[in-house]
């Protein structure tokens, strides 16, 4: 997609061996704004990069190739460090992500409505139509360890619920904890203020870390059901399932032992990683 030189949107993926979805991701972009926009792939590491760079120059993106897998936030980072300084919003998304059309342009128009509020997340939806539970509260001790205990035997536990406690039924734009980092757009300004992606994340949790800490700068996380997009999959770890299992509970644990640091909850934090290795090992038996 060629842009001017002073674009509105920064439209950010990131590429691991997910080169078969990047062209329909990159297609349905053209369709998700009108407004000007620069779209930037960022590429961690793929064995062959031969059809992301052949996406990326049919659809004008522009191509990053890292020599290392620099995880998921990293990727994201590399791509609005080589992005214009001019773009407003940063539009963070999976490549395995189809947007709408208006998609993007409806995030943005809320964002631009509401001053107060850092990120706007849309409805989005599994390739099946239902929809994925993208927006929810931040955990907290009780509800995080209630929802990793009983979240996958008893769905409907009440930790579980609270957790994902948004009515997804609903069209009303509302304020959630944080917002799936598979599809979010984000202000620069804050994004900026909060000094983007913690990195130390390799995968998983750095999109509740972020909402976390645009919460405590004062900044609104809103839940756009007006706007959607459909997730089709993680493509890119589905062929390294028990590491990435391996990697969501570290990420898990590094979240809510910083959230709950002090010395004297010392045998919290001991809980929480012995609960979280029982947990691993059930899950990938």
């Amino acid at each position: 997609m060629p842009h001017p030189h002073t674009p509105s949107v920064l439209i950010v993926t990131v590429t691991h061996n997910t080169g078969d979805v990047l062209h329909e991701f990159l297609r349905s972009a053209r369709t998700a704004t009108a407004e000007p926009a620069q779209i930037v792939v960022v590429d961690n590491a793929s064995a062959d990069t031969t059809v992301e760079q052949a996406a990326s120059d049919e659809f004008g993106a522009e191509f990053i190739a890292s020599t290392e897998n620099l995880g998921y936030g990293g990727g994201i980072e590399a791509g609005y460090r080589h992005g214009s300084p001019d773009a407003e919003y940063l539009v963070i998304a999976n490549p395995d992500v189809v947007f709408s059309p208006g998609s993007v342009d409806e995030l943005v128009r809320v964002l631009r409505e509401r001053p107060a509020a850092g990120s706007a997340g849309p409805r989005i939806l599994n390739a099946d139509g239902t929809v994925y539970p993208s927006a929810r509260s931040l955990p907290s001790l009780r509800t995080g360890v209630g929802h990793a205990l009983f979240g996958r035997l008893w769905p409907g536990n009440p930790w579980t619920k609270r957790y994902r406690g948004v009515d997804y039924a609903s069209d009303a734009v509302r304020p959630v904890g944080w917002l799936s980092g598979a599809c979010f757009v984000v202000r620069r300004d804050a994004f900026e203020q909060i000094g983007g992606f913690d990195t130390s994340y390799f995968m998983y949790f750095e999109d509740v870390d972020l909402g976390a800490r645009l919460s405590k700068a004062a900044w609104a996380n809103l839940y756009v059901p007006t706007a959607s997009v459909i997730h089709t999959g993680a493509h890119s770890t589905s062929t390294a399932s028990r590491r990435m299992e391996a990697v969501h509970h570290e990420s898990a644990y590094r979240y809510l032992s910083r959230k709950y640091a002090g010395w004297y909850l010392l045998p919290v934090r001991a809980t929480l990683w012995v609960g979280l290795r029982v947990r691993q090992w059930w899950v990938t038996r």
